[in-house]
């Protein structure tokens, strides 16, 4: 599942650069069932949400929520305990070729 990988490394990557707080990790749980696959990257930064936004043509940076919302079936974010925050993707499983 190619988009399983890219999901985990785009929500990973936004973790360790916008989630980051001095002496804390953060935290990647996949979850699989007979109907999906969710995965869970959880950090330290509660007070910083996720943005979906439009990068310029010459932006370097700035897609990954893009490619999630792309590839996922569904994502979010949830909060607490303070000051945790969880952003989550799911992938449908047995969805045909398009999943990679």
């Amino acid at each position: 599942m190619e988009a399983a990988g890219q999901i985990i490394a785009e929500l990973a990557s936004n973790a360790a650069v916008y989630g980051r707080v001095p002496a804390r990790d953060f935290r990647v749980t996949l979850t699989a069932s007979v109907e999906s696959l969710r995965i869970e990257v959880m950090d330290t930064r509660g007070d910083r949400l996720p943005e979906v936004r439009e990068p310029d043509g010459e932006d370097e940076t700035g897609r990954g929520l893009l490619i999630v919302a792309a590839l996922a079936d569904r994502w979010g974010v949830e909060l607490g305990p303070e000051p945790l925050k969880t952003v989550w993707a799911e992938l449908d499983v047995n969805q045909g070729p398009h999943r990679g």
